[in-house]
């Protein structure tokens, strides 16, 4: 364990991943293994930013015991990872990304635009990767110390996925932010009327030892749900007696419209707020009241930042 003279302790530490470097698709830091068998294109997203070391972890793990799918093919990739490369020990928050944030750029208006930065870059190089994936887990990680929390989109295909692999324990049906769209919401994982399907995991708190085995967990069990690897192979990753699955489904998101946004309290996520009208922030002058009575609080910032989301607001699904 170790801490920088101010900020967070780090229990997980970025590893060395130069070794992935070549792949065995042309493009660095991307492997793809074919099983010879029909199957779906199924990818495993990590680094999405630079300081989410979690997915880092997982993909080391799959690629080191020669993890390799019996059906279909899967695909392997550490994606921002300029940004991972320039991790700074006493500021570690600075590797999120080099110029700007990796997960608001997928679009075809924004990849085919004339915007240049060391991300669209990136994205363009693996662009054609995740538009022939039929199934993508992007692993995140979160600033705030916060249960683990999969991002399932408001499609009922993402919910399907996300309960068929039975972690984590909260699945969110959210949609999106308004200042980019993810990489989990690009082409065909947006549609409702395809079966392409992709779902993002915030594994816990960015450094946390918990949300490497989170990580390593959730790609097993990823696998696992879509039939890919031997259950033999999956079983001494996956969790056993996970606790049963809650659907928190978004009512809105918060976007920051002033300089002066604050919360009236250090939230760190999954908070309910019992009655609605409750007010919980303000932006300027307007307070931020919960909309609903049994309010969940979604993934607070405690950076926040005109244009971006504040919170997302929501409520237990039965």
């Amino acid at each position: 364990m170790t801490k920088p003279a101010s900020g967070p302790v780090l229990d997980l530490l970025p590893i060395d991943i130069k070794g992935y470097r070549a792949g065995n698709t042309g493009i660095e830091y991307v492997h793809k293994f074919d099983s010879g068998r029909p199957g779906p294109n199924v990818l495993i997203n990590a680094l999405t930013h630079g300081n989410e070391v979690c997915g880092a972890h997982a993909l080391a793990v799959l690629l080191e015991n020669d993890i390799r799918p019996n059906r279909g093919s899967l695909t392997l990739s550490f994606a921002n990872v300029a940004a991972y490369d320039a991790f700074d020990h006493d500021n570690p928050t600075a590797s999120r990304f080099v110029d700007e944030d990796f997960n608001r750029l997928w679009s075809n208006e924004i990849l085919d635009g004339n915007r240049q930065s060391a991300e669209l870059t990136r994205a363009r190089q693996i662009r054609g990767v995740v538009a022939e994936a039929d199934y993508l887990l992007d692993i995140h990680s979160m600033h705030l110390p916060c249960p683990a929390l999969m991002l399932c989109g408001t499609a009922e295909k993402g919910r399907r996925l996300a309960f068929a692999m039975g972690v984590p324990e909260h699945v969110v049906a959210d949609p999106g932010h308004a200042a980019g769209p993810r990489m989990r919401d690009y082409g065909r994982f947006a549609q409702t009327d395809t079966e392409q399907t992709a779902l993002l995991i915030e594994c816990g708190q960015h450094w946390s030892e918990e949300s490497g085995q989170t990580a390593i967990h959730s790609a097993f069990h990823f696998l696992d749900a879509l039939g890919l690897v031997d259950k033999a192979a999956a079983a001494p990753y996956l969790v056993e007696d996970p606790a049963p699955q809650r659907l928190i489904e978004v009512v809105g998101p918060i976007t920051i419209q002033t300089e002066a946004f604050r919360f009236i309290e250090d939230y760190s996520g999954l908070e309910v707020i019992a009655e609605a009208g409750t007010v919980i922030g303000h932006d300027g002058a307007q307070p931020i009241v919960t909309p609903h009575d049994e309010c969940v609080l979604i993934m607070p910032t405690h950076r926040p930042r005109l244009g971006q989301t504040a919170v997302r607001l929501g409520r237990f699904i039965a």
